[in-house]
């Protein structure tokens, strides 16, 4: 279901999230309720198909749709890290405050260092979604 069916505004949220052409951009956990407008924009900026969550390249975005009732936040976080590469970007998608399958935002910086992410910035990411920006912690460097 699109939410925005503004090619304009999806691209303006894309470019938002930081999406740059040349990227690899792995999508986990769609379903026909997400944001088809959306993941076309990311497709036209980065240049090509999305990878699916059985792909085995490294991945320099992973996209993670996920909503109320989908199982356990913790594990679907999990597996975004899988196929991700050094100082890759997380982006976990759930539906907005007021929509179905919404997932409070207590509840997602509970699940992101348990999964070891760390949650830095939340955005309105399309009419009916809201990402939540998720990066692997720093390693020390000696």
């Amino acid at each position: 279901m699109s939410a925005t069916a503004d090619p304009a505004a999806d691209q303006a949220a894309v470019a938002k999230l930081g999406f740059k052409p040349g990227q690899l951009v792995q999508e986990l956990g769609w379903d026909e309720g997400v944001d088809d407008d959306f993941r076309r924009a990311v497709e036209d900026t980065v240049g090509s198909e999305l990878l699916d969550e059985d792909a085995d390249e490294v991945a320099d975005v992973v996209i993670c749709w996920f909503r109320d009732g989908d199982g356990d936040l913790v594990d679907a976080l999990v597996d975004t890290v899988t196929n991700l590469a050094d100082g890759g970007i997380v982006w976990l998608l759930t539906p907005k405050k007021g929509r179905p399958g919404h997932v409070p935002p207590g509840e997602i910086d509970e699940a992101a260092p348990t999964a070891g992410l760390h949650a830095t910035s939340s955005v309105s990411a399309s009419g009916n979604w809201a990402g939540t920006r998720m990066t692997t912690p720093k390693s020390d460097r000696r």
